[in-house]
């Protein structure tokens, strides 16, 4: 909704979603009553009084500090300060009550009534995948979210997570390297990059997608908000795609409510011994889809055929065969120089100028010195 063009409504729907620690389903039921969002608030106290008791009769536990916040929120000269600074900062916001509202939030419990965003409002006819995983993730998980988030980008099917370090960073990153579209869902305030690292990220996120909260400006990033954000991002999307998460990771929070809200949950697997990637194979155990290439997901969600064949995380040029016997020895997961020397039997000398031409050849690169990944392309 465009603030500059906000009328009335607009501007008593506002108030009403900023009113503080008051569900959906209580503003959907006082409006109900009152009629509209305007005659609620100018709605009487003896009448706001009489809905909630005859609102109380039928089990919607309205409380004192509930009355309490409506009245003391019934300040014009704050709530036009506060739409101005949204408009100042092009933040834009869209409540249920809005026919552009997503359906797939509307009916999940405990909704958010009001949703700030920057950016472009989020489509209702395209795919959505959220990409969720580890902060503290390996090279392995890093490339892999880049890989699949740009192969799903290129197919213009959404990718949404969380802005948050690690595999969340990494899927943004990687729908935007195919000029895709990708949202981020904020657990904190809209007008907050959160962490500070990714404000690039943040910014340049709103040029084809956008930034999503509930919170509203200068709302601080609290632990508590990121697990109520993870309902969001569920809700949203038709599918879940966890990549690296140990066994009590916080993904699986976003996993549990996309279970509950009936929504495809696909994992991506890692080596038996790594504990970042337990919940994965957890997940997979109990019949998440195993995920091993982005046709994995594409063929659930399209009913096409890729635009054109997708390339492989593996996929090399014609090489001389030592580079090659070189490259096939390296995978996502950093190999020592001293290991690639008992790996392939060259002396160190040709190990060398092999592995320096594929750098050259932006083939492989090295995340540490010493230690050799593949690039992925």
């Amino acid at each position: 909704m465009d603030i500059e063009c906000a009328n009335n409504e607009a501007i008593y729907e506002y108030w009403l979603g900023s009113i503080p620690n008051i569900k959906a389903k209580k503003l959907l039921t006082m409006v109900e009553y009152f009629g509209s969002p305007e005659d609620l608030y100018k709605a009487s106290l003896k009448a706001m009084e009489q809905m909630i008791r005859e609102c109380n009769s039928k089990e919607l536990n309205f409380t004192d500090r509930d009355l309490e916040a409506i009245m003391i929120g019934r300040d014009m000269d704050l709530i036009s300060k506060n739409l101005e600074y949204l408009n100042t900062h092009d933040i834009k916001y869209i409540t249920m009550l809005n026919r552009t509202y997503p359906d797939k939030l509307r009916y999940i419990y405990n909704p958010p009534f009001l949703l700030y965003y920057k950016g472009k409002p989020l489509p209702d006819n395209k795919k959505i995948i959220s990409i969720v995983g580890a902060r503290e993730c390996s090279i392995y998980g890093r490339e892999t979210a880049k890989y699949i988030a740009a192969a799903l980008a290129k197919e213009d099917i959404i990718i949404l997570s969380g802005l948050a370090r690690g595999i969340d960073t990494y899927a943004h990153i990687g729908a935007l390297s195919e000029e895709g579209t990708t949202y981020g869902i904020m657990g904190c305030g809209i007008d907050i990059c959160y962490p500070v690292e990714n404000i690039d990220l943040y910014m340049d996120m709103q040029v084809k997608g956008g930034i999503i909260s509930e919170y509203g400006p200068g709302c601080k990033p609290l632990a508590y908000h990121f697990p109520m954000r993870n309902r969001i991002i569920s809700a949203l999307s038709d599918g879940i795609l966890v990549i690296e998460a140990k066994e009590k990771s916080g993904s699986l929070i976003t996993v549990d409510m996309g279970l509950e809200q009936g929504k495809e949950i696909y994992a991506v697997p890692g080596r038996v011994t790594d504990k970042l990637s337990e919940g994965c194979h957890n997940l997979i155990k109990m019949g998440a889809k195993l995920v091993t290439t982005p046709m994995d997901i594409l063929e659930d969600l399209l009913e096409y055929n890729p635009s054109k064949e997708i390339k492989q995380l593996e996929l090399v040029d014609i090489l001389p065969q030592d580079e090659l016997a070189i490259y096939e020895l390296i995978c996502l997961s950093p190999k020592h120089i001293e290991e690639l020397v008992v790996l392939t039997g060259f002396d160190i000398g040709k190990l060398m100028e092999n592995l320096l031409s594929l750098e050259l050849k932006d083939l492989i690169i090295q995340p540490m010195k010493n230690y050799y990944i593949r690039r992925n392309k």
